[in-house]
């Protein structure tokens, strides 16, 4: 089963999306974290403490910034956490590299929970590297609904079933 949760930031998608992960897993799930640590970035460091504290022992925690594929097995349990870091890891590379490999994660027999931020319901960015963000969420996004069997929106914590 593939699902995908997105939603605005802090709109509670990676609570809701844990929740549902612990729901469908028969096994210990792994929580798959996406962030690169090497931008530095404190203010971020803090928030994945609070995400680790959350999540407390219920997963299993790998990192992986980039290469998703190299680490999710078959009949197993993942939460991607989350699908904006990955696209932001990987801006170098072509959108058609990133389907590809969304594609390939939809074919593993795997329970796969996917959490992307939802970017694209604001203003054009005005500078190229933001407007390409915004792009490839949006593509990506589409993609995730695509291949998956089942789509939330979450706003104020509370989930809206799209398919």
């Amino acid at each position: 089963m593939k699902i995908l949760y997105f939603g605005g930031q802090k709109s509670g998608k990676s609570s809701l999306a844990e929740a549902k992960t612990l729901a469908i897993a028969t096994d210990q799930p792994t929580y798959l974290a996406t962030y690169d640590h090497t931008y530095g970035d404190t203010e971020m460091g803090t928030r994945i403490d609070k995400h680790r504290q959350t999540r407390g022992e219920n997963f299993i925690t790998l990192e992986e910034s980039r290469d998703l594929l190299r680490v999710i097995e078959p009949h197993r349990t993942y939460l991607v956490d989350c699908v904006s870091m990955w696209i932001l890891n990987r801006m170098e590379e072509s959108e058609e590299v990133l389907i590809a490999e969304i594609e390939a994660l939809g074919a593993i027999d795997a329970n796969i929970v996917f959490v992307l931020n939802d970017v694209g319901s604001g203003v054009i960015p005005s500078d190229p590297i933001s407007r390409r963000y915004v792009d490839l969420s949006g593509i990506i996004g589409q993609k995730l609904a695509q291949i998956c069997d089942e789509v939330y929106e979450v706003k104020l914590g509370l989930e809206r079933r799209l398919k």
